[in-house]
């Protein structure tokens, strides 16, 4: 999954990681769209279907394994920002993403409970010995949410509108394989051919969140050249059509949006019965998150989602019946301290080249890291609610973490044995390098995020003890991002990635020369180092690997020369804390985005449905 950057939380696509730069995470996805053709009599047409109906043959259904429910009612959900767009070509932010995931379908999904894919629009694929070519079998039946029919037209189109230029899409990257795009080839109405210019592991997972457009409503606006335009929010209902759960109802700028059930969805439940069971969703418009915290106790909201540590805590000495929280325990999101080892103009930057001396010794980086008080982070910050971190790879990614690697213990005596041996000597408490400069350097982190400034003030004192003055500079996330990505006029930052899969194929962007998230060193062309070539090496062999086994081995081995030279440097893996009403059923959050309503088709009230 991809990587991008916002003020508030950043995505780009499901398959990269994102840059968390303020008051949370980040973001990754993709979903569709919808137009014309017959709209006033579809719509009377929808309106006399029953808004639940035992599915009939005419579609290939896919049977969901979730606990039987009960019909209507509605959830309401607070998003922390309002969406961008309802284009999923176009969507980088949580909030249209969030919202467009429910309007839309992929065609093989990633479950978001066992972390593996399943069938989705594509009942069953097919994979050449080569690792090359993919074939897709779409089910038969399918109907977008206006009811006209989709087949392999409408992937092919898709895929189309992904890969054009002219659509700016953050998806794009993700369909380059070995240097050229996939190609996508209709075989018939049920089949599609995807052709990839050398294998790649784990190719089923790229489908995941891609959202299948309707070519009959979109087509007209890719001829143009306008479809980066298309769908925005103002966009009438009946204009916009997917093939998830839900379709556009309604919306209200700044205050809410509305979702109503997709009667030509196809999934079903055990007993056969049309899914989804919610009559609507309704989406509040709500930036604060105390607010949203105000707006759960008070029973506005049904579900609220990667709540703070000590929100968390409030809500517990409450929840007595009312609802029901979860900690999930770490998800994939990782902060990090981090060095500016780029090679910046001396005329444009003249203080930071001397310093750039300490910060590319990898025994600076070490002693820098063993003087972190990690626990006290999880203590102070988190309330106990997170993780220390050894490597970039967190517990919750159980799949593909290093376990063979130490748990990252704080030492002093350590840190200090490492920078007497790279030549630094300590003056009246102060560290001093070989010239007998005093060592200090500023840290940039997002100031709307807390608890980014928190671990960034904890790690001011740490290095305070080592006799390193390190000073805070909190400032506007859009800020920092600039002088990380683009001016590189920062000595050190504190920042966050978050995984959207846990594969390690969405790290590409960070961990390859030149990859845009290379935050430590952007676009670099050339290694720093054998151990910056070596991971770079390792993570393109393993893209290729189509041996299971032989891919954990690399990424394994990757992880321990992340550990031991920190481009890097981890600190923690929060918690992810969510919570929801105590009668609503099959609420099952995930480590995976989106956090809470992955499965929105299978959620019920147990009791009289919400009105």
């Amino acid at each position: 999954m991809p990587s991008s950057p916002s003020s508030s939380h950043t995505s780009s696509c499901r398959r990269r990681c994102t840059i968390e730069l303020a008051t949370r995470r980040t973001e990754r996805r993709a979903s569709r769209r919808g137009q014309n053709l017959g709209r006033a009599l579809l719509a009377n047409v929808v309106a006399l279907l029953p808004l639940v109906a035992l599915a009939g043959s005419a579609v290939d259904a896919l049977r969901s394994d979730a606990e039987v429910g009960r019909p209507g009612g509605r959830i309401v959900f607070a998003l922390r920002s309002e969406p961008k767009t309802l284009n999923p070509v176009t969507a980088v932010d949580i909030a249209a993403h969030d919202v467009i995931g429910r309007l839309t379908a992929d065609l093989i999904h990633i479950d978001r409970e066992t972390q593996r894919t399943g069938p989705a629009l594509a009942r069953s694929w097919k994979v050449s010995a080569d690792g090359r070519h993919y074939t897709l079998e779409l089910r038969q039946g399918l109907r977008f949410s206006d009811g006209h029919p989709a087949d392999a037209d409408d992937v092919v189109f898709s895929f189309q509108c992904y890969l054009d230029e002219r659509n700016a899409s953050p998806q794009r990257d993700l369909f380059i394989v070995g240097g050229q795009p996939i190609v996508a080839r209709k075989l018939d109405r049920q089949h599609v051919a995807f052709d990839l210019a050398q294998p790649y592991a784990a190719a089923e997972r790229l489908f995941d969140s891609v959202a299948i457009l309707p070519q009959h409503l979109l087509e007209k606006a890719q001829q143009e050249g306008r479809l980066a335009q298309a769908w925005g929010l103002s966009t009438p209902p009946d204009q916009v059509a997917g093939l998830g759960p839900f379709r556009l109802k309604s919306y209200v700028p700044g205050e809410r949006i509305v979702l109503e059930r997709n009667a030509y969805y196809w999934k079903v439940d055990r007993g056969g019965r049309s899914l989804p069971y919610l009559d609507e969703i309704v989406f509040l418009i709500v930036p604060s998150d105390d607010a949203q915290v105000v707006r759960f106790k008070s029973g506005e909201t049904d579900m609220i989602s990667r709540l703070g540590a000590a929100n968390f805590a409030a809500l517990s000495g409450e929840a007595a019946g009312r609802y029901r929280l979860e900690d999930l325990g770490p998800g994939l999101e990782y902060s990090f301290l981090f060095f500016n080892l780029n090679d910046p103009d001396p005329a444009k930057l003249p203080a930071l080249v001397p310093r750039q001396a300490w910060f590319r010794q990898v025994a600076f980086r070490q002693a820098v890291s063993a003087a972190i008080d990690r626990q006290g982070m999880v203590r102070l910050v988190y309330q106990g609610r997170a993780t220390p971190l050894a490597t970039h790879v967190t517990p919750g990614n159980k799949l593909w973490i290093n376990t063979a690697l130490p748990r990252p213990q704080r030492s002093l005596a350590r840190a200090r044995e490492l920078l007497g041996k790279a030549g630094f000597s300590w003056k009246d408490g102060t560290l001093r390098d070989g010239s007998g400069a005093a060592v200090e350097f500023t840290i940039v982190t997002s100031a709307s995020n807390a608890a980014r400034v928190q671990m960034a003030t904890i790690i001011q004192d740490d290095l305070r003890e080592l006799g390193i003055q390190a000073q805070v500079v909190p400032m506007e996330s859009r800020a920092v991002l600039d002088r990380v990505t683009r001016s590189h006029d920062y000595e050190a930052a504190v920042m966050a990635l978050v995984n959207g899969d846990v594969d390690p194929n969405p790290e590409m962007n960070v961990w390859s020369l030149g990859g845009p998230t290379h935050l430590w060193r952007v676009g670099a062309a050339a290694p720093l180092a054998p151990w910056e070539k070596e991971i770079d090496d390792l993570m393109r062999r393993q893209l290729v690997t189509l041996d299971a086994s032989e891919r954990k081995r690399l990424y394994d081995r990757m992880q321990v020369l992340v550990a031991e030279n920190l481009p890097l440097i981890p600190l923690v893996s929060p918690n992810l804390l969510m919570g929801a009403k105590t009668g609503l059923g099959n609420f099952r959050p995930a480590i995976l985005d989106p956090y809470v309503l992955w499965n929105a088709d299978e959620l019920f009230w147990r009791a009289a449905p919400r009105p």
